[in-house]
């Protein structure tokens, strides 16, 4: 039996196939940027990680540096990203907001975990064998020891680090504390952000570095249990870290606790996928990731401007305590 021709119509029907397939395949091949505070390297990777094997065909392509500079990125640099995530909540608002003639690159902001400021060191480390709660300061303050730390304009541990400062010279009463421990973290020992000197600690080019707890624990470094009272770790205690002030190239900033915050740019090319990459964070997975580095997960998480945030996001989030 001689086989059946192929029609006209039953090839353009295969060709509508073949297109209405690649189409498909091509929508689902998304890419979700995410510009990212350093410290959130590891945990953002993880769930980059997670994220992509739920969701087939999205790749997500994270960046880290300082806070303040992955903003800029997108203020004045016009960078797309999808989702952007700081160590201080405040520097959404700061730079993300509309104030004056400056128009909104993002309009809400959620507050997701917190963490403490903190020296880590190794057994290489000058007086490492003596270094404890109570004599830390003086060691630090001691001749020839190198501490290293992120740089204030660019980076919200930078600034943390001299507002907790400013706190422990009026938690020990000592004036001179902020200072003298300063005079061994010169401009030559610091960085955009503070994970950059993680190596330069681990093969004693440093003894210290003024870093975020949840870095101590992931990377299994010896860390100062500093007081909550100093550390900007503890909500409670918001009042008098409003005292203590940190003097940048961006203005004086005051402390507050350290609560880190995400949002979706206004122009965010894929805000659908970004909203259910931040639902992922905010949900059992990814909290228990959080926790997982080191991390306190700020659970319900904290909105700022709720009613302007996707509705997916608002049902998992409360109000910002005193806001």
């Amino acid at each position: 039996m001689r086989p059946r021709n192929i029609t006209k119509s039953s090839k353009i029907a295969a060709l509508l196939g073949v297109l209405a397939f690649a189409a498909a395949t091509q929508a689902q091949a998304e890419t979700l940027t995410i510009l990212a505070a350093g410290t959130l390297g590891k945990t953002f990777k993880e769930a980059a990680k997670n994220f992509e094997q739920l969701h087939p065909g999205v790749t997500v392509q994270p960046q880290f540096g300082g806070s303040v500079k992955m903003v800029k990125m997108v203020t004045e640099l016009h960078q797309p990203a999808d989702v952007v995530a700081v160590a201080d909540y405040s520097v959404i608002p700061k730079y993300m907001y509309a104030h004056g003639t400056q128009a909104a690159t993002a309009d809400w902001s959620i507050g997701f975990l917190g963490n403490a400021i903190t020296f880590v060191y190794t057994p290489k480390s000058k007086d490492a064998g003596t270094i404890n709660t109570k004599n830390w300061y003086k060691v630090l303050s001691q001749p020839g020891v190198q501490i290293g730390r992120s740089n204030p304009d660019t980076d919200p541990s930078g600034y943390q680090t001299l507002q907790m400062l400013d706190l422990a010279s009026k938690y020990y009463h000592d004036p001179q504390l902020a200072e003298k421990v300063l005079a061994n973290a010169p401009k030559t020992n610091m960085r955009d952000t503070e994970t950059d000197l993680l190596s330069a600690l681990q093969l004693g080019q440093i003894d210290y570095l003024a870093i975020y707890q949840s870095d101590a624990l992931q990377h299994h470094l010896n860390y100062i249990k500093l007081p909550p009272q100093i550390n900007l770790s503890d909500p409670r205690f918001a009042a008098d870290y409003a005292h203590a002030t940190a003097h940048t190239a961006n203005g004086d900033l005051p402390g507050r606790p350290i609560v880190y915050a995400l949002t979706i740019p206004k122009d965010a090319p894929h805000p659908k996928l970004a909203a259910e990459f931040i639902a992922y964070m905010l949900g059992p997975k990814g909290q228990a990731l959080i926790k997982k580095n080191g991390f306190a997960p700020v659970h319900p998480a904290y909105a700022q401007h709720a009613d302007m945030m996707p509705q997916t996001l608002r049902k998992l989030t409360v109000a910002w305590p005193g806001q």
